[in-house]
């Protein structure tokens, strides 16, 4: 099969057959071998019951349908799972990412030998809130600074390209979505690349992402992903360091207290209790700190990593 074609979807229903018919038209015409995936997050609308319908007329359609909403990572994580096209393309259900986009991402995986081509919305203004591209701005340009992947403009395009070997490789999470290129990237697909691409005005509904908690949360995220990436499978590293380091500024401070306490009495000169300065209890202090800290490190060597539950969603039904 040359494509798969993923879709997660939250109450869309009146955008899917205009969606699919769009898709089969590109398909038809470059006489690809593909399938669409739609993956229904708990839509509360009839978006399922569009979805049974298409996949009544046209094998290549098929579904999963989760009994709750738990967002778009692990919407793409199930779908990823169920690919099985040469080439992975993932887009939005709401008519914004263009089919017509396919022929050329396609051939830049195979043809160009890029792992992961990311789409870059270059006419956004037209059609978005400044409560949706300010904060996308300052996401993109955090999440290169931070992922090193210098050459892409919009991280969050919904609209990209995969081998399907990237796919089976990278666990999407959370809301990890964000920074699919930054896991690939981590798991040694290094070879990323960007593609400008026609972003059109929504024609059904609102939006389910907007305003400045996307950034926020966007930015929490990217944080939790650096630290694992740099110190995710040795914990120890950075706690055990810190612990390490604090535990020693307080040892060395009570042995400072004590001395001082010592060389007054050897000298016969007055001082106050050595428990009644602050600095003993700051020290002190410290030294639990530290010593919670590495233990903390020591612990998170050992869980490594989280719960292996973490990606087990329920799904109702598959078509």
């Amino acid at each position: 099969m040359d494509i798969s074609v993923i879709i997660p979807l939250f109450n869309e229903e009146e955008s899917l057959g205009e969606l699919h018919a769009w898709i089969k038209r590109v398909m038809d015409e470059n006489h690809f071998t593909y399938e669409v995936i739609f993956v229904n997050d708990g839509s509360t609308d009839g978006s399922w019951n569009v979805i049974e319908s298409l996949a009544k007329q046209y094998p290549e359609v098929h579904g999963i349908k989760f009994r709750r909403n738990y967002g778009k990572s692990p919407a793409l994580y199930c779908g990823f799972d169920a690919a099985q096209g040469d080439v992975v393309i993932t887009m939005d259900a709401d008519l914004q990412d263009s089919p017509d986009e396919i022929p050329e991402l396609y051939r830049m995986i195979t043809a160009d030998g890029y792992d992961l081509v990311s789409g870059f919305k270059m006419n956004r203004k037209k059609g978005d809130p400044l409560s949706k591209t300010i904060p996308t701005k300052l996401f993109n340009a955090t999440a290169r600074k931070v992922s090193g992947i210098k050459n892409l403009h919009d991280f969050n395009c919904g609209l990209k390209a995969y081998r399907n070997e990237v796919v089976k490789n990278i666990e999407v999470y959370g809301e990890m979505h964000r920074y699919i290129p930054y896991l690939a990237k981590n798991a040694g697909f290094t070879k990323i690349g960007e593609k400008p691409v026609h972003h059109q005005k929504r024609q059904h509904g609102k939006s389910k992402f907007m305003g400045w908690n996307r950034f926020v949360n966007g930015y929490l995220d990217l944080i939790s992903l650096w630290f694992i990436d740099s110190f995710g499978l040795k914990p120890m590293h950075i706690f055990g360091f810190i612990g390490t380091l604090i535990f020693l500024v307080g040892f060395l401070a009570v042995i400072a207290v004590g001395g001082l306490k010592l060389w007054a009495l050897h000298h016969g000169v007055a001082r106050v209790l050595v428990t009644d300065t602050p600095y003993f209890y700051i020290a002190l202090t410290m030294m639990i700190i530290g010593t919670q800290l590495f233990v903390a490190g020591f612990l998170g060597d050992m869980i490594s990593r989280n719960s292996q539950e973490r990606n087990n969603y329920q799904v109702s039904k598959r078509i």
